[in-house]
């Protein structure tokens, strides 16, 4: 078989979804399976649905179109706000998108109305870190926009947290989403079905919070993949973390000295890495390299050391490991390094999911 080489195991996805599914459900708060870092597998898809969850997610319109043909037409929600360049793609290939801008939202209206269709849209909140957001000030207003708009469905608020700066959902911004929810459909006289609390990062408050307020969906993915809570990168009790492994083959094996000599400067992606120790050591070298895979988040076989990476070499210290050329070494995936992994053409995904 080729290498680089994405095994992935979809029991594993499905079983994953259902654990996180059947945990969710008694606090009132459905799943919506983000297939983002999945590169929009079709095959991936449909293990997330087979577990359980409402409907699929993905920040790429053409993602969502890879999805549009799996059995039972599911909801596809855009998860990040649509470019107003692909207004028109955005309608016909997503159920719903997630929204900030007026300027789009008029955009979308339009190409809904050209293709004699309604559009479902939740708005996005700001709540402190700093990505998205309409500033709380600002919703209602967003609001009105909506329901000017014929073709428009506005369904809905969401946020995001834990992305761009870190900061941890928690019982008091929940708070206030499920705040600003209900004074909103008191004001305007709707009732706002979906309220999408965040992604994987919620799911610590989730399960731990007396009262989710009126938050009914979160936006899971890294959680289902990779059986991982993303604001401290811990396994979730319960839940699989080896349901994608990389598998890449060595091609060279020898004795070399623990540090380098000569003149130094920076690397060829401009790091200055300071190599220690004293003697030789048992080094290889892997076929795989950024080009096909993050460093950050790669995990490396117990007992080897990643010793640094450039495009297309992974130097590998093998401590007491025997290995020979042509073998093969399964390496873990953290978040980053599953992204690069199967985005990358040099990977070549197993089964094809």
């Amino acid at each position: 078989m080729t290498a680089p080489r994405l095994e992935i195991d979809l029991a594993k996805v499905e079983q994953n979804a259902r654990v996180l599914v059947d945990r969710l459900a008694p606090v009132g708060i459905g799943v919506t399976g983000v297939t983002k870092a999945a590169l929009g597998s079709p095959g991936i898809g449909a293990a997330m649905l087979r577990g359980g969850v409402q409907g699929l997610g993905d920040a790429r319109v053409p993602n969502l179109e890879r999805l549009a043909g799996l059995d039972g037409s599911p909801s596809r929600t855009l998860i990040r706000s649509p470019m107003l360049s692909q207004a028109g793609q955005v309608v016909r290939t997503a159920t719903t998108s997630l929204n900030t801008e007026a300027v789009v939202l008029t955009a979308l209206d339009q190409a809904a109305a050209r293709d004699r269709r309604v559009h479902d849209v939740l708005l996005m909140v700001e709540l402190g870190d700093l990505r998205e957001g309409i500033p709380l000030d600002d919703v209602s207003a967003a609001v009105r926009h909506v329901l000017r708009c014929d073709s428009l469905r506005l369904i809905g608020l969401g946020t995001n947290l834990a992305c761009q700066n870190g900061v941890v959902p928690d019982d008091r911004n929940m708070a206030v989403l499920s705040g600003l929810v209900e004074n909103l459909e008191s004001l305007h006289g709707l009732v706002l079905g979906t309220v999408s609390g965040g992604n994987s990062a919620n799911l610590e408050w989730a399960l731990g919070t007396a009262d989710v307020g009126r938050v009914n969906d979160l936006r899971i993915g890294e959680a289902i993949l990779l059986g991982t809570e993303p604001s401290r990168r811990t396994p979730i009790a319960g839940l699989h973390t080896d349901a994608f492994v990389l598998h890449a083959e060595v091609i060279e094996v020898a004795e070399k000295p623990a540090r380098p000599w000569g003149d130094r400067a920076q690397t060829a992606f401009g790091e200055a890495v300071a190599r220690t120790g004293t003697g030789t050591v048992r080094q290889a070298i892997v076929a795989l390299g950024r080009q096909d895979v993050d460093l950050d988040g790669l995990v490396a076989p117990e007992g080897i050391a990643i010793l640094g990476m450039s495009s297309d070499h992974l130097v590998l210290d093998l401590g007491d490991r025997r290995t020979a050329i042509g073998e093969e070494l399964a390496f873990g995936l953290g978040y980053g390094a599953l992204v690069r992994a199967m985005t990358s053409p040099f990977v070549t995904p197993w089964p094809t999911p």
